[in-house]
């Protein structure tokens, strides 16, 4: 691959349908061969999938038979503009001691509590049940809560 010819193209999708989109370019892409070299879907970035490819007419060309794919938008992107995509995130961000969180899996799935500790290395939150008789410290993963209110610090 020749990193002066590749470029970063943007495919506006339908809502909701980027990781389709993502995958039925690769399956084109490897059937015929075309000149596509990575395909993207983030999280973060609704209705938009990411392509690098040698030239716009081959993510034209890949697109024009995959449904949900809308269009690409006019011009190129560079890989340092779509870097932040790729490092990953640690799932415990966003999370204060203090907060109030919902489980989303596990035992204690659907029951509320409040972050007691948060351990960024491991990714691990303590929290404290709100429905326990008795205040036992539950650890759990960052991606296994989602936070309902978040504390606000004292000034």
């Amino acid at each position: 691959m020749n990193d002066e010819a590749a470029a970063i193209y943007v495919i506006k999708t339908t809502a909701n349908q980027e990781r389709t989109v993502a995958n039925l370019i690769e399956k084109v892409t490897k059937k015929e061969h075309l000149g596509i070299y990575a395909v993207l879907a983030p999280d973060e970035l609704k209705g938009y999938v990411l392509v690098e490819a040698e030239s716009p007419e081959a993510v034209d060309e890949v697109i024009q038979n995959v449904p949900h794919a809308r269009a690409m938008i006019k011009g190129q992107s560079n890989f340092d503009e779509i870097s932040h995509f790729l490092t990953p995130k640690l799932s415990v961000t966003g999370i204060t001691e203090g907060s109030i969180v919902e489980l989303i899996s596990g035992p204690f799935k659907g029951e509320k509590a409040r972050v007691k500790r948060i351990d960024s290395t491991h990714e691990e939150i303590t929290v404290e049940l709100f429905e326990a008789m008795v205040p036992i410290p539950v650890t759990v993963r960052g991606d296994n809560v989602r936070i309902l209110k978040r504390e606000e610090e004292e000034k």
